[in-house]
């Protein structure tokens, strides 16, 4: 099983990204899928994620509608598209799948992680 997030890239403020995670030997459909971020020296933390069931969570500070997560069924991919981007958005940004159905934000709880994508905001 590998993931592979793609779509980062250098932008500037206010612009916008579409990231990509997709998936080899396994169907990302059968699983919760989510989209972390991480930036030197603090936490990996969770944006938002999407259940089996096509529940859709987002987390602590990212409820405003500038994120957006989605599946692409065809392509066996889960999006995130990124909008009005901010220069405190620069982070390395990361999808996890889980085998659960749910959702968590509880980045112990994910199996399989891509190897993230660079989005470098600048301002």
């Amino acid at each position: 099983v590998q993931l592979q997030a793609s779509g980062g890239g250098l932008v500037q403020s206010g612009g916008s990204l579409r990231l990509s995670c997709a998936a080899s030997g396994i169907s990302l459909d059968s699983h919760a899928i989510s989209w972390f971020r991480q930036v030197p020296g603090k936490e990996r933390e969770g944006i938002s994620c999407v259940s089996v069931s096509g529940d859709i969570t987002y987390y602590a500070g990212f409820m405003e509608g500038r994120f957006t997560i989605s599946r692409n069924k065809v392509k066996n991919t889960v999006d995130l598209q990124m909008n009005n981007l901010k220069a405190e958005d620069t982070a390395v940004y990361y999808c996890g799948l889980r085998y659960g159905t749910v959702c968590s934000v509880a980045r112990l709880s994910y199996d399989f992680w891509g190897q993230g994508t660079q989005v470098t905001v600048s301002s």
